[in-house]
């Protein structure tokens, strides 16, 4: 998990986690009235890129199991968010992290999580050939 693609993978998420609490942060700060369900799933898309960040950091098999359940509520996540905001425009008058599939992100919200579960799954699979007991 601590190494080359693992670190990368961590990195990413960790952009995303800094990235979307700012991005949540200031909404809220500045101008949550004007549109609070967008700024509420921006705060909660951040809190997903923490949790994820600090469970790909530890790598014990709790957090395995917490990281892979982070990438699965974020893959719908951004799925669901982007969706309704293709379909239901109204619903949100500002954009956040998952809008459009992560299209102000370059897509990234909807890629990511499916990486993340490809490592976790690549991950857990070598942790159980190399000492099935303890995973």
């Amino acid at each position: 998990m601590h190494s080359g693609l693992g670190r990368g993978l961590t990195a990413v998420y960790g952009i995303f986690a800094l990235a979307a609490t700012a991005r949540a942060g200031y909404e809220f700060a500045s101008k949550f009235d004007q549109a609070p369900l967008a700024y509420s799933l921006s705060l909660f898309s951040a809190l997903v890129y923490i949790v994820a960040t600090v469970c790909f950091v530890l790598g014990t098999r709790t957090s395995h199991r917490i990281a892979i359940g982070a990438c699965l509520v974020e893959f719908v996540g951004v799925i669901v968010v982007g969706a309704l905001s293709l379909i239901r425009p109204d619903l949100f008058p500002d954009s956040t992290v998952w809008s459009a599939f992560g299209i102000g992100y370059g897509f990234i919200p909807v890629i990511l999580p499916l990486v993340g579960l490809w490592w976790l799954r690549r991950v857990g699979r070598a942790a159980q050939a190399a000492s099935p007991a303890q995973v």
